[in-house]
């Protein structure tokens, strides 16, 4: 496994203009993105490039990791 790849997650996430909402539920933030008008869920450890790519899917942004 890699290492934790959510600050680099978040680091594009702010660049696309997406925003910290709250904390949620464990080690889970939710988040809002402007391009897809919805929240989602950003885990605070993430290992997996599928699954960074999936955040950044809901967020409405292209593969990156």
């Amino acid at each position: 496994m890699s290492s934790n790849l959510t600050p680099e997650l978040k680091k594009q996430l702010r660049a696309a203009g997406c925003t910290f909402v709250r904390a949620g539920k464990g080690d889970h933030e939710i988040w809002f993105s402007p391009l897809t008008q919805r929240h989602f869920p950003v885990d605070q450890r993430i290992k997996s490039r599928h699954t960074a790519n999936a955040v950044l899917r809901q967020a409405g942004l292209e593969k990156r990791f």
